[in-house]
């Protein structure tokens, strides 16, 4: 065998095996490509199924509440009326079989006192997510929750996390007398700098019992290893930018604790953690923060930085002594390890109320 048909072979070969790798790949494309199309009609599909059967549902359950209230005309307290659930409630599951207790009756019965008018239930949310709005008896605290859940897509269980952690009554105490109202008709909207802060935080999601010896440095760990449950408490429009970000002034390094970006204010947000009060000193090292983020990182079409130092106790009054009466970007706020009672937020309340009252 000469070497020239040796080497015409080999070329042959090798033309042969590229052309082969090269048709696969052509034909991998194409199968990655139908399959794509075909995952999108999928889940198309589903979504519409979905929500015709949330809708077919809402409206059942809607027009059997309406039913019952007719029956009872108007009067869920009449004195036949828990006779009257048992009764339907047994002949409805002989018939039918799951799905029809009394206790059910009982909620579509409420979902329909709620909800009087059929326009006014949004088939964005399912029937789960009304099960835990309907335990809610102020009616602007329901709109709120039902506005929240829509805008911030919140599953069932965020839902219920959140009502148990008395989003509503910290957003309250938080906002100014104006912003009262907007809860209940628009859900807590981001428009200042302010809109980002709660008070106070409520970090019940970490694995820090309270009363107990931990460190800022465990705080942190515990909050970057629940870092999806932080942000849904932090609010809407919050990214994870990083922890413990170096700043280099001259040859002095800083690194601030949390670093996140808002994109519905286009901001940056620096968040320091504190065990005990806020001195004025991590009042003036926040500032420094700030400044740093505004001169050196942020770019000319974002807005001004925030910083949020947040603690067990916030010492409102040195930080309205250190900070200039103008102040809009750097904010104090507590957080808690456990869920609120009522009775703790009416006290918060209470405190704010006489804090206003002194600076008047």
């Amino acid at each position: 065998m000469n070497n020239k048909y040796l080497y015409d072979t080999i070329q042959m070969f090798a033309i042969s095996k590229g052309g082969s790798a090269l048709n696969n790949k052509l034909i991998n494309n194409e199968i990655n490509n139908i399959f794509d199309n075909i995952k999108e009609l999928v889940i198309n599909s589903r979504n519409k199924v979905y929500n015709t059967v949330n809708t077919e549902m809402l409206n059942l359950y809607w027009n059997i509440g309406k039913a019952i209230m007719e029956i009872q005309q108007g009067d869920e307290r009449a004195t036949y009326g828990e006779t009257v659930l048992e009764r339907l409630s047994q002949k409805l599951t002989a018939e039918f079989g799951k799905g029809f207790s009394k206790r059910n009756l009982e909620r579509m019965r409420k979902f329909y006192i709620y909800f009087p008018i059929a326009t006014t239930v949004s088939t964005q949310l399912s029937w789960s997510h009304y099960l835990e709005i309907i335990k809610i008896e102020e009616e602007a605290k329901r709109n709120f929750y039902i506005k929240e859940t829509i805008n911030s897509r919140w599953s069932v269980r965020e839902l219920q996390r959140q009502i148990g952690s008395l989003l509503y009554e910290r957003l309250l105490i938080s906002s100014n007398k104006n912003k009262v109202l907007e809860l209940s008709e628009k859900g807590h909207e981001i428009t200042e700098s302010k809109d980002l802060v709660k008070d106070p935080f409520v970090l019940e999601f970490l694995d820090i019992k309270e009363n107990t010896d931990y460190l800022e440095s465990d705080l942190e760990k515990n909050i970057l290893e629940h870092l999806k449950e932080f942000l849904l408490e932090l609010g809407k429009g919050f990214m994870f930018v990083g922890s413990q970000v170096r700043l280099t002034l001259e040859e002095d390094h800083f690194y601030p604790d949390l670093v996140f970006y808002n994109r519905l204010l286009k901001c940056f947000v620096i968040i320091d953690l504190k065990i005990g009060k806020v001195t004025h000193q991590d009042i003036g090292q926040m500032q420094m923060y700030v400044n740093y983020y505004d001169r050196e990182i942020k770019s000319d079409d974002e807005n001004p930085t925030v910083g949020i130092l947040l603690s067990t106790l916030k010492n409102k009054t040195v930080v309205k002594y250190t900070l200039p009466e103008d102040n809009k970007n750097i904010f104090s706020s507590s957080y808690k390890l456990h869920l609120p009672t009522e009775q703790e937020l009416i006290d918060a309340v209470e405190e704010e109320k006489k804090n206003l009252e002194l600076n008047e």
